[in-house]
């Protein structure tokens, strides 16, 4: 049998190489694909060079490699709420550093909002899992973004109204909703929980539909006299994200790295 020739065995080697690290629970140095691999350093180092500059593997501040865009953009294609979430954290991350409180991403699938990711507060009080809690979309800040947006359209019948400020009728929706796209962002008040506010803007996507809510949530009497504080600085931080999804992500990640987390 001959042996395979040296263009095959370089393929044979790289692709192994991309398989370890994609399979991989974390992320992989040098020295551990080194070393599972059998190679010598210098043809390791050539091919996850070659596997860098041909969007395979990435390699992360700390060294590590990781997947690279292509696997990213093959994973947004068929299950984009994880790329999602996964370029939103590092925002997320910051949205929690300003504002201290607690920090969410909820998305569309099919009628309903759903939350895909949360950073908890920094205080005792506030902090709670809610991407297990089913909250009526009326109820909510991030939910009030789909429907000022257009993206969800409101309902033509009376709502439930769980506190005394609860907006439950089409016109109290509407104008909610005209009120947000002229400020950039929804604000809920003791509508979904006596004491609890929200604030959420959009997430623009590349056609500039909106994609996803970035909202945080805390007690009204912390939040109340900050509301348009904080509504700005969703505002900028969910630029931020349309501005990766935009394809902006060298330039904004070395604005996370100076912030201290990218």
């Amino acid at each position: 049998m001959t042996e395979p020739s040296s263009g095959t065995q370089a393929l044979d080697r790289a692709v192994q190489l991309a398989s370890t690290v994609v399979q991989a629970d974390e992320p992989l140095s040098f020295a551990d694909l080194q070393e599972s691999s059998g190679l010598a350093k210098s043809t390791t180092s050539r091919i996850l060079a070659a596997l860098e500059r041909g969007g395979l593997l990435e390699r992360e501040d700390n060294g590590g490699y990781v997947a690279g865009s292509l696997f990213w953009l093959y994973a947004a294609q068929h299950d984009p709420w994880e790329q999602l979430v996964r370029i939103a954290r590092p925002v997320m991350e910051l949205v929690g550093s300003d504002t201290q409180e607690t920090v969410h991403l909820s998305v569309m699938r099919g009628d309903k909002v759903v939350q895909v990711a949360q950073v908890d507060s920094r205080y005792l009080l506030g902090t709670r899992d809610w991407t297990q809690v089913d909250v009526p979309t009326h109820t909510s800040a991030l939910g009030k973004v789909f429907y000022a947006w257009g993206v969800l359209p409101v309902p033509r019948r009376r709502l439930e109204r769980l506190t005394p400020k609860t907006l439950t009728t089409p016109p109290e929706l509407e104008r909610d909703g005209a009120i947000a796209r002229r400020r950039g962002y929804a604000v809920t008040v003791d509508e979904l929980e006596v004491g609890l506010t929200g604030i959420a803007a959009p997430v623009r996507g590349v056609h500039d539909d909106i994609v996803a809510a970035l909202g945080i949530s805390g007690p009204t009497s912390r939040l109340d006299h900050r509301v348009e504080e904080l509504g700005r600085n969703l505002v900028t931080r969910a630029a931020e994200v349309a501005a990766i999804l935009h394809g902006s992500s060298h330039h904004l990640k070395k604005d996370l790295k100076k912030e201290g987390v990218a």
